[in-house]
């Protein structure tokens, strides 16, 4: 992806900066149950997981005592192993025997919402998510079948894409909809500040933002339990991207905002239940280390653009791994990349400007 830069003065680079050290957490519920079985982490509160046929090759998924029933938190992927871990789960002698009262989703991203459809329509139940989760899906659902739009292809190759990776962006385009199954045509909305009753206790809707437009994390004050979903994560952080529909989006700093909403909402010793890993203790300090891993992102690529660079040429300053390939993997780095340039952007740090190649180079002010 190699392009020459405008020919354009940069100040000198930003120190390094000292990496930081990862809290101690505590992981008190052991291992992870296989699929189609369940362990109970807190009184009525079981953990599930599903496999993934991913990198990422797991989600947790949660069902709390609601009545005779089962209240579940995300669904999984729609794929045959997730519908046949479901279906040990909902048969004789399986954790969840006593059926689904109603599904609530985090956010609308497949691993959480694609088998929305199947557990809603199986059991006649309600689907509770927040409203622009819900619409979103739709949106991206209805991309299948399409062709990836001109403003997508000019949103990737100002970011520096060559022909190889646009090429395969086309080719795998609209598959959103490939891992969701058919969405109800209804849901009962979820609100930031709602407290839902369900079984015998309360939970308290917190809604962050960043990672998804309007992603619902669910608090139990009585059971000091926290249904984290993607937005607290104990061992990976979270993809914060931009995406050709708003390409001038700020989703950094919604995000950065949307942890210290979490921090001051909900107290330290709560056990955190997240999407990915395992269950932890340690809320605060993980807050504070994912908080300032951003923070010392931003200041590496301050010191790189002490010389115009493309979003494809900040990878280094951003990720600990290399990013190959022209897949889903560059299109995640891509986004995540894009969102800290605007973020710097947004507060006039850095000037972006087009070359005559249609990339743009940003640098710092």
């Amino acid at each position: 992806m190699s392009a020459q830069a405008p020919n354009i003065a940069a100040p000198a680079a930003n120190p390094a900066t000292v990496p930081l050290e990862k809290p101690e957490l505590d992981y008190p519920c052991g291992g992870a149950p296989e699929p189609g079985r369940a362990h109970e982490i807190a009184p009525g509160v079981l953990w599930l997981r599903m496999p993934m046929p991913l990198g990422l090759n797991h989600i947790n998924l949660w069902a709390i005592r609601d009545g005779n029933g089962w209240a579940a938190v995300d669904s999984g992927l729609q794929t045959p192993e997730t519908a046949q871990a479901w279906r040990t789960l909902f048969g004789d002698g399986g954790a969840l025997a006593g059926g689904l009262t109603r599904l609530f989703v985090t956010h609308m991203h497949p691993d959480h919402i694609g088998m929305a459809g199947w557990l809603t329509r199986k059991f006649g139940c309600q689907l509770w998510m927040t409203r622009l989760e819900y619409l979103m899906c739709r949106v991206l659902a209805a991309d299948t079948g399409r062709a990836a739009p001109d403003e997508a292809i000019s949103f990737y190759r100002k970011a520096g894409w060559d022909d190889d990776a646009i090429e395969v962006y086309r080719a795998r385009f609209g598959g959103f909809g490939k891992f969701v199954h058919a969405l109800p045509e209804q849901f009962h909305r979820l609100a930031d500040g709602d407290t839902v009753r369900i079984g015998d206790h309360d939970w308290q809707v917190i809604v962050g933002t960043g990672h998804s437009p309007e992603h619902a994390c669910l608090y139990c004050p009585a059971l000091k339990v926290l249904v984290s979903g993607d937005q607290v994560l104990p061992r990976i952080s979270s993809n914060v991207s931009v995406f050709p529909t708003e390409p001038d989006a700020d989703p950094m700093q919604d995000w950065l905002a949307s942890l210290d909403k979490v921090r001051a909402a909900v107290p330290d010793d709560v056990l955190v239940l997240p999407a990915h890993n395992e269950p932890f203790r340690g809320l605060h300090a993980r807050i504070d280390y994912l908080r300032a891993s951003q923070l010392q992102g931003l200041d590496r690529l301050r010191g790189a653009l002490a010389e115009p660079k493309r979003a494809v040429d900040v990878f280094g300053e951003l990720f600990s791994r290399p990013i190959t390939g022209s897949g889903g993997l560059l299109g995640m780095a891509t986004g995540e990349s894009i969102a800290h340039l605007n973020y710097l952007l947004a507060r006039g740090e850095v000037v972006r400007e087009s070359s005559g190649d249609g990339c743009y180079w940003y640098r710092m002010e």
